[in-house]
């Protein structure tokens, strides 16, 4: 992971852009000039209850409080990125039904940000945003087209072309995480209530769900000591048994990382990008770390098993480089790829 200590605003080459990366849980922001570097970043809880008016309100706050602090104005904004879980409707600028947002409900947050903050803002599904991050500044700058899987609750998708995130004609393009891997009529059920998807195989909850299933045949495993002694099963709990040596924990993990081998697949005969990059909380220690580096290698061996050889040979697939920081840089490279859109040709 290579994130940069801050730049001055001095250092700083102008225009300047902001970035809002929402979450479920926190909020994200940051200034970046308009080569990409972080003059200063900030989060505050989201307050999901309180409703996205709410937050709107304190994202101006926090928006203004952050510039001051950074030494530069808002003046010298030309723009804001935000980015928000879809569903999305993106000609309108609402958020949707985001399933871990229940009280943020077709609501037009794009235009009431912009009237409050006095800018214009250019609205982005949360993982589409990462990637572009990654694509501008990140583990992808050196390349012309990226393709982003964020691992974590759920598997999101980022896939950037040229300087274009692609969105979809419905505000879902790069939903890679409902990828079809499995077209069985038991194929596992994924939380968007089809079955056989990528995210139904690969993410936080479906690696979990999946040890709760082999766990119910008796097997030998420090994993059911840990549960007996009152722990809560996840992705974490398995990595470090995995990291002791347990071979049940290693298997399930193992296992998710050949399934979304066979997903990348698909996504690389599709878009043939340059690089896949697996960012996101639940990267088993990242690269450099023993399970880390198998999980990479495991999902690698399985993507060049089954790929065509060009595609097998020279696509590059590893971690993401720009950590939590990739959301709301890459907001504000979209919104500094709308302000150059904007001005006059010359």
């Amino acid at each position: 992971m290579t994130i940069a200590a801050p730049i001055s605003p001095v250092d700083a080459i102008r225009p300047l852009f902001a970035g809002v990366d929402v979450g479920g849980t926190n909020i994200k922001f940051g200034i970046v000039d308009d080569l990409g570097r972080t003059l200063t970043s900030s989060s505050i809880r989201t307050e999901e209850q309180a409703g996205p008016a709410d937050a709107v309100l304190r994202m101006d706050s926090q928006l203004r409080e952050l510039v001051a602090d950074s030494g530069v104005n808002m003046d010298d904004l030309a723009g804001v990125g935000l980015a928000t879980p879809g569903p999305l409707d993106l000609p309108t600028g609402s958020v949707l039904t985001p399933s871990n947002m229940p009280t943020w409900r077709h609501f037009q947050i794009r235009d009431r940000l912009s009237e409050k903050v006095d800018k214009p803002v250019t609205f982005v599904n949360d993982a589409n945003a990462a990637g572009f991050g990654e694509f501008w500044v990140g583990g992808g700058a050196a390349h012309p087209s990226i393709v982003l899987l964020t691992l974590g609750t759920g598997i999101g998708g980022g896939i950037i072309i040229g300087d274009l995130s692609i969105d979809g004609e419905h505000s879902h393009g790069s939903e890679c995480g409902h990828t079809v891997i499995d077209y069985h009529d038991d194929a596992r059920l994924c939380t968007c209530g089809r079955r056989g998807h990528l995210e139904a195989y690969t993410s936080a909850w479906a690696i979990t769900k999946r040890a709760e299933e082999l766990l119910a045949a008796p097997r030998e495993t420090s994993v059911r000591d840990r549960l007996e002694q009152g722990e809560r099963l996840s992705p974490l709990l398995l990595a470090e048994e995995a990291d002791r040596g347990d071979g049940f924990a290693m298997e399930v993990i193992m296992e998710a990382a050949t399934f979304l081998g066979v997903g990348i697949v698909s996504l690389v005969h599709t878009i043939d990008p340059g690089v896949v990059l697996l960012g996101g909380a639940m990267n088993f220690g990242g690269a450099g770390s023993p399970l880390g580096d198998k999980f990479l290698f495991t999902v690698g061996s399985e993507f060049r098993r089954r790929a065509m050889p060009v595609c097998a040979e020279k696509t590059v697939i590893e971690f993401a480089h720009l950590g939590g920081q990739a959301g709301y840089i890459g907001a504000a490279g979209l919104a500094r790829a709308a302000y150059y859109q904007d001005q006059p040709a010359t």
